[in-house]
């Protein structure tokens, strides 16, 4: 199984450029943000790190905009990716909006959203099932809130049915640090768990740098990968950056308008302090744009 690193704010700009250093000529990450709100500072960190990781190896970036979860969707939070990207000057290499002679917004609805990859998504659930790797689950999540995220092992023999309607298929675990995880909702759609780890396969991702909070998705994607055989995900290398806070120490979240990109970018503002706020996480001489970051990061990765 791949390394999964996860270093606090003082071990990461080692941990960073060591990701950078080792990631190698060609390699291929991707920009996945989900279209549930506006972008945030976050946000920006993120693609800001794995652009910076491409860019300094020759390497590619996939934009892939996680859409499944189709109630929170809305087409002006779509239009904000395109928007926000462009405003922080960080350019992709694969995905929506590539051509300038297309509309990015249609161009994604059109051949890149991933209700285009449904299929796959089942096919692997359908590969689950046949291996007896899933239970049927009819439990609401104010039933699993005293559980926190350990999903109780006698909830496996409620006798339901995989078939059944409106029951959540759950995975099996028998490792007794992953809990029973959910890999198709009850509304019959794929979990992110599954998209994820699909279309990473599909779309040859090599490196994953994503935030602290998504270290449990990181190690459910790579137990089901493990449980599957599914070898080129297990030899991902996963890199987990530091969450960015408010003013009161809470992890930023898309509700928060004032912390927005859009918001930012309406006031008339430059990403210029967005970018040295990444310098100063990753110790770097003061950069006002997305180029003079990447181009500190090089000296000190040439010296």
């Amino acid at each position: 199984m791949s390394k999964i690193s996860q270093p606090n704010n003082t071990a990461f700009p080692k941990a960073f450029l060591d990701f950078v250093c080792q990631a190698g000529n060609g390699c291929k990450l991707r920009f996945a943000p989900t279209p549930s709100g506006f972008l945030h500072t976050g946000n920006a960190l993120n693609f800001t790190l794995n652009w910076l990781t491409a860019r300094l190896n020759n390497g590619s970036i996939l934009l892939r905009i996680d859409d499944l979860d189709s109630a929170r969707k809305r087409d002006e939070y779509v239009q904000d990716i395109f928007d926000s990207l462009h405003w922080l000057g960080l350019d992709w290499d694969e995905g929506p909006g590539i051509s300038s002679k297309v509309n990015p917004t249609e161009d994604f609805e059109t051949s890149w959203s991933q209700s285009n990859r449904l299929d796959l998504y089942f096919q692997l659930l359908q590969v689950l099932r046949s291996k007896n790797l899933l239970f049927a689950c009819k439990k609401s999540r104010s039933e699993l809130a005293r559980y926190m995220d350990d999903y109780p092992k006698e909830f496996r023999g409620q006798n339901l049915s995989l078939d059944d309607e409106d029951v959540a298929w759950r995975i099996k675990s028998s490792d007794p640090e992953i809990s029973d995880f959910i890999v198709r909702r009850r509304d019959g759609i794929p979990a992110y768990q599954v998209a994820s780890l699909a279309d990473d396969i599909h779309f040859g991702i090599t490196h994953i740098i994503r935030g602290n909070d998504l270290e449990t998705s990181t190690r459910n994607q790579q137990y089901i990968a493990n449980c599957l055989g599914l070898n080129s995900f297990l030899q991902v290398p996963f890199l987990h950056h530091p969450l960015l806070t408010d003013g009161s120490g809470l992890k930023l979240s898309k509700s928060d308008g004032a912390d927005s990109l859009k918001s930012i970018r309406e006031s008339g503002k430059t990403p210029e302090q967005i970018f040295l706020t990444i310098s100063e996480l990753l110790q770097l001489s003061p950069a006002h744009s997305a180029e003079e970051l990447l181009s500190n990061l090089g000296r000190v990765i040439s010296n």
